[in-house]
């Protein structure tokens, strides 16, 4: 038989990190001036290339915008930026399991 308690965390953790995806979309848009609207964009999609087609200066300019905007630092020379940056999904839930804002 299920826990009950993590039944209902859940649905909890799935919300906090859509409103999350939802608001780093919106940080994302914002900062690099895209014409696609945030909510466009999809969390699974490759932040890169054929996804939204971002290059190596774009997402400096992301983890910047994050790094003041949660309190994170990410570190250029990193190995793990290569899945911190692999999607919105991905991005959002690092920035949820690292920030201190």
């Amino acid at each position: 038989m299920p826990d009950q308690r993590s039944a209902l965390i859940q649905p909890a953790k799935v919300a906090a990190t859509g409103a999350l995806e939802r608001e780093i979309a919106d940080l994302i848009t914002q900062a690099l001036n895209l014409e696609v609207v945030a909510t466009e964009i999809d969390p699974e999609a490759p932040l890169y290339g054929d996804g939204l087609g971002l290059d190596s200066i774009d997402i400096l300019e992301i983890a910047l915008v994050v790094s003041k905007r949660y309190g994170i630092e990410i570190k250029s020379e990193s190995e793990e930026n290569h899945r911190i940056f692999q999607s919105l999904r991905a991005l959002a839930e690092f920035v949820a399991a690292m920030r201190t804002k």
